[in-house]
């Protein structure tokens, strides 16, 4: 890294433009510390947005995009069965790597993953939500760490939408080789990764799908136990065939909490509680006011600054690998019956 570089906007590719990766654009735009210099999209109209918006230059393939002379790294925002194969071709130029989440659909291109970011000494960073930059996360953090709950004795979180029912023929979200778990794996990623950021990391998964709600092979609805290494334990549910539902509940021996995060974007307030344990009273549902922002680009500050000045940026290549980790846990099993160990990562 040459020093007059430090504070220099970071030079990077860009496949996948398009849907969240026009999302993942915007927010590179907002920080001011990235450039980008070259896109790659299957669609046509996408790629000439991108050209519009931010200036890349389109190219006709992803080996094209890898060759971009004086790119630093490669934002990858593409289908979940590209990430891993995607992320281990940039590596193997040497380029850092920030790839959407899930990080990857087998336990097999995870290794891989790990094996390779080892190897190279690059940055991976991962699309996952920046639970540290983030003010409610934070706040709920506190008061769990802060003893508000008393002893946390478990939670419940249920994480659903219907989108498994507009699953098309070819879809990769509609092949269990690429999509495993469903919803659990679609969604569950990031409750995963919030979960771990509260608790700690996940030691037990034991899990029960159900496979036969739709016509594709996926789990439709996928319900977890967790035992953190903490001793914390609690349900993860997942469902993609059912209407919008994102709530978590922490249930405590002095106080609980309620938040059903419902869809605010389309305007249905979040709803939060508490209620405080009271002996033979009756114990209301008591309105409650988590704090709300910080930075929501988080993730791509890290990156860029695990890449500047070194460290490990956060979500990073671990935290996106314990997250998935769990998943090809819980799918074992639900086949298998059994209780499932998960290694430290």
């Amino acid at each position: 890294m040459m020093t007059n570089e430090i504070n220099a906007p970071l030079r990077v590719a860009m496949v996948g433009v398009g849907g969240f990766g026009g999302y993942r654009r915007a927010a590179m735009r907002e920080t001011n510390l990235f450039t980008l210099l070259t896109a790659y999209d299957y669609h046509a109209e996408t790629l000439a947005a991108c050209h519009r918006e931010d200036g890349a230059q389109p190219v006709d393939s992803f080996e094209a995009l890898l060759d971009t002379p004086g790119i630093e790294a490669v934002m990858i925002a593409t289908g979940a069965k590209f990430h891993a194969d995607q992320t281990l071709a940039a590596l193997a130029r040497g380029l850092h790597v920030f790839v959407e989440k899930p990080l990857c659909a087998t336990p097999e291109e995870m290794q891989a993953l790990l094996a390779a970011q080892q190897r190279t000494g690059l940055v991976v960073g991962v699309g996952h939500h920046s639970h540290a930059t983030d003010n409610t996360s934070l706040h709920l953090k506190r008061l769990i760490d802060d003893g508000m709950f008393g002893s946390l004795a478990t939670f419940e979180q249920v994480t659903a939408h219907s989108g498994g029912l507009e699953i098309k023929p070819g879809d990769w979200r509609g092949d269990p080789e690429k999509n495993p778990g469903g919803m659990l794996f679609q969604c569950g990623c990031h409750a995963l990764h919030e979960l771990m950021f509260y608790f700690g990391p996940i030691q037990e998964v034991s899990c029960q799908m159900r496979y036969d709600v739709h016509t594709t092979q996926t789990a439709d609805v996928a319900h977890c136990l967790l035992r953190f290494a903490s001793g914390v334990i609690g349900t993860l549910s997942a469902y993609h065939v059912t209407p919008y539902r994102h709530t978590l509940n922490l249930y405590g021996t002095k106080m609980s909490l309620y938040r059903d995060h419902r869809a605010p974007a389309y305007g249905d307030a979040e709803y939060v509680a508490v209620q405080y344990r009271k002996c033979g009273e009756a114990e209301p549902h008591l309105p409650f006011t988590l704090d709300t922002g910080g930075d929501p680009h988080g993730n791509l500050r890290s990156f860029y600054r695990a890449i500047r000045e070194g460290g490990e940026p956060y979500p990073s290549l671990r935290d996106g690998a314990r997250a998935v980790n769990v998943i090809f846990a819980a799918e074992e099993a639900a086949q298998t019956g059994r209780t499932v160990a998960l290694p430290i990562i």
